[in-house]
């Protein structure tokens, strides 16, 4: 195994390409349970013949646990808007797409969407009128059974050079409603301080999924109450004014 070449890194975890397999190893503080609850909602993905890459192996590297896959040849949607800011419109059509199309998947043995999100309301350090405010609008929401990435955004989609598709990073990978994870993917355009992207990407989502927009903005304060579990200081003040509004216009 050879882990001369890096082509992807982040806080907890580094991915390293070897020929045509990609190995994620985690860092040693990271949880077994997480790893291997990644790779099994990998496994559990590819039966829907969604195009993912396909695990081959959870093994350890050191002390480190690591999961090797199929690496993807290609260039990240966020890349090619990067490259090309004139297609901007086209390529982020293209995104909505590729969720929409991932939404009509179902894979009964995911984790609920609702445990989840209900989880993490409890988790957030946030006083118990919020919580419980929260808690109830939660509870309000549809349940529904589609395919969700927890966290479909332009770095997680990649474009072979033969036009071909591919998500990738299926850790928070849940069955539940749609217009949650597309809120989820709504604010991170915000977090990452693409807001011009953000609301395109609402209007594009809303109008080829024929969603009313009020509907997904209604799941914010949700989605961002679960993103501050996370703990990251830089979000916080941004995603408490998103937990702290009642109602949109």
């Amino acid at each position: 195994m050879k882990l001369d070449t890096i082509i992807a890194e982040r806080p907890n975890k580094t991915v390293y390409k070897d020929g045509s397999i990609a190995i994620k190893i985690f860092n040693e503080s990271y949880s077994k349970a997480d790893v291997l609850n990644e790779a099994l909602n990998l496994a559990r993905v590819e039966e829907t013949g969604l195009e993912i890459p396909k695990i081959y192996e959870v093994t350890k590297v050191g002390n480190k646990w690591a999961i090797r896959y199929e690496h993807i040849p290609g260039k990240t949607v966020a890349q090619l808007i990067a490259e090309n800011p004139a297609r901007k419109d086209d390529l982020l059509a293209r995104f909505v797409d590729i969720q929409l199309h991932m939404h009509s998947m179902r894979v009964p043995l995911l984790t609920k969407l609702y445990d989840k999100m209900e989880r993490k309301i409890d988790q957030a350090e946030l006083n118990d009128t919020t919580r419980y405010d929260l808690q109830t609008r939660l509870a309000s929401m549809p349940k529904h059974n589609k395919l969700c990435h927890g966290d479909f955004n332009p770095s997680n989609v990649i474009i072979t050079p033969k036009d071909k598709a591919y998500i990738l990073d299926w850790n928070h990978a849940t069955q539940g409603n749609a217009s949650a994870d597309a809120a989820r993917t709504y604010l991170i355009f915000h977090l990452e301080g693409d807001i011009e992207g953000a609301e395109r990407y609402m209007t594009l989502f809303c109008e080829k999924s024929g969603t009313a927009k009020e509907y997904v903005q209604s799941w914010l304060p949700i989605v961002a109450a679960s993103q501050t579990v996370k703990g990251k200081p830089e979000e916080r003040e941004l995603l408490l004014k998103w937990v702290n509004v009642v109602d949109y216009e």
